[in-house]
C-alpha cells in the first residue's frame, strides 16, 4: 500500500509540475535589415529557400532554436524559420485571439491599396496568380472580425478584394488585378498596426521612353564572381561592361536608367536591394555570367522567382537565342535576394558561361557585348507590347 501511495504521489506531482511549468516558448520582432522567413533548414549557395520578405517590427514566437536559425510558429499548423541577427528578443505578449477588423480598398495617384486593420503586427506571406492576375496575401495567427470592405472608384487596378478563412488562424487576402501582367506591390504596416498592400498600376504608357528601368551588374568589388575558364578574365569585370553597353542603349531610347554599381565596388544585397527600393523602377535586369565544373556546358539562360514576372525572363530569353546561343533554360522559384523583391517584374540574365571556351570568347568581344543589350532591349520591347 504504502508503494502505491508513493507512486500516485510521484504521479501528481509531476502533473502538476507540467501544468505550472513556464511556457517553452518566447518573443521577438523583426529589424529593419531586410528580414526574411524560409520554409526550412535546407541550404545551397543561395540560401535556404525564402518564404518572404517581412516588414520590422513583425512579432514572431520562438518555439525552437536551430543554429543561427530561430524556428516560428506562424499558426497552428505552419511554422517556418529566421535569422537570429534578423530579430530582437521582446517581453512576453498576451495570448489572444487577433481579430480583423474593417478594410479599405483604394487609390491615389500612384498605386491602389488594400488595408486590413489588425491589433498586432502579425506574420504574412503573399504569392502571385495568373490567369486571373491576383495577389494572395495569408495573415497567420488573424481570426476574421471584418464584417465590411469599403472599396472606392479611386482604386485603378484593383478589380476587386474578398477574404477566406481557410483555417481558424489564418485569413487569406485575395486581390484581384484588372490587367493579366503584375506590375508588383509590396506589403508592410503602418504605425498602428494596419497591413498595407500596396499594388502598383500598369505604367500609363508602355514605351521604353516612360519607363525606369534598373540594371544589376553582378558581382563587384571584393566579390569577383566566376572567372575565364582560358583568360581567367572576372565576371564582376564583364558583367559591369555589359551593363554599361546595356544602359548606353536604353539611354538613347530615352528610358530613365538607374544601376546598382557603375564601378568596380562591393555592394551587398541588403544595399542594393536598399537602393532599388528607394529608385522605384518600373523593371530590373540583372547581368550575370555562368560558370560549371563541366567545360562542355554552355548556353544562356534567365531567371525569376515569382510567376507573375516569368513573362519579361521568357520575352528576354527568346530575343537572346537569336544570338546563335544554346538554350541553357528559364528557370523558374529562383532563390536569388534580387529575385526575391515584389516590388516590380525582374529577370536575371546569365548571358553565357566563362567555363566554357566558345562562350567565353564570345564574352571578351565588344561586339557580340553590343549585341547582347541590343536583344536585352528587343525583349523589354517584346514584354511591353504582350
Amino acid at each position: 500500500m504504502k508503494k502505491i501511495l508513493t507512486a500516485l504521489f510521484i504521479i501528481c506531482f509531476l502533473h502538476s509540475f507540467s501544468q505550472n511549468k513556464l511556457p517553452q516558448y518566447f518573443y521577438v520582432k523583426t529589424t529593419d535589415s531586410l528580414p526574411f522567413l524560409n520554409y526550412g533548414l535546407g541550404d545551397d549557395r543561395l540560401g535556404g529557400a525564402k518564404m518572404t520578405f517581412l516588414d520590422s517590427n513583425v512579432v514572431l514566437k520562438v518555439v525552437d532554436s536551430a543554429g543561427s536559425d530561430y524556428k516560428v510558429q506562424l499558426s497552428e499548423f505552419h511554422a517556418a524559420y529566421i535569422e537570429k541577427q534578423k530579430v530582437v528578443r521582446i517581453e512576453p505578449v498576451l495570448e489572444k485571439q487577433h481579430l480583423t477588423d474593417s478594410w479599405k480598398v483604394y487609390g491615389d495617384s500612384l498605386y491602389d491599396y488594400v488595408t486590413v486593420q489588425l491589433d498586432e503586427k502579425l506574420p504574412y506571406r503573399s504569392v502571385m496568380e495568373i490567369h486571373p492576375s491576383r495577389i494572395v496575401v495569408d495573415i497567420f495567427g488573424a481570426t476574421s472580425n471584418t464584417n465590411w470592405i469599403t472599396q472606392l472608384s479611386t482604386a485603378k487596378e484593383i478589380k476587386n478584394a474578398w477574404y477566406e478563412e481557410p483555417e481558424d488562424d489564418i485569413m487569406r487576402v485575395f486581390i484581384e488585378l484588372k490587367h493579366p501582367q503584375h506590375w508588383g506591390y509590396r506589403i508592410f504596416y503602418t504605425d498602428n498596426n494596419k497591413l498595407t498592400i500596396r499594388v502598383k498600376r500598369s505604367p500609363a504608357v508602355l514605351n521604353l521612353n516612360h519607363l525606369t528601368i534598373a540594371i544589376d551588374a553582378g558581382h563587384g568589388g571584393e566579390n569577383i564572381g566566376a572567372t575565364g575558364v582560358t583568360s581567367n578574365i572576372k565576371e564582376k569585370d564583364y558583367t559591369l561592361l555589359i551593363a554599361k553597353e546595356l544602359s548606353r542603349q536604353l539611354m538613347l531610347r530615352k528610358a530613365k536608367v538607374v544601376m546598382t554599381r557603375v564601378k568596380d565596388t562591393t555592394e551587398s544585397m541588403f544595399e542594393r536591394i536598399t537602393f532599388l527600393n528607394q529608385q522605384n523602377p518600373d523593371l530590373l535586369i540583372s547581368i550575370h555570367l555562368n560558370s560549371s565544373d563541366k567545360d562542355s556546358v554552355n548556353g544562356v539562360s534567365t531567371y525569376y522567382r515569382y510567376i507573375g514576372f516569368r513573362p519579361l525572363s521568357q520575352a528576354i530569353l527568346k530575343s537572346m537565342l537569336q544570338l546563335g546561343l544554346n538554350e541553357f533554360g528559364n528557370v523558374g522559384s529562383f532563390n536569388f535576394s534580387l529575385s526575391g523583391p515584389t516590388d516590380y517584374p525582374n529577370c536575371l540574365v546569365e548571358v553565357a558561361f566563362l567555363s566554357n571556351k566558345e562562350d567565353e570568347k564570345k564574352i571578351r568581344d565588344p561586339k557580340f557585348r553590343k549585341q547582347v543589350a541590343t536583344k536585352i532591349i528587343a525583349g523589354i520591347e517584346t514584354f511591353l507590347k504582350n
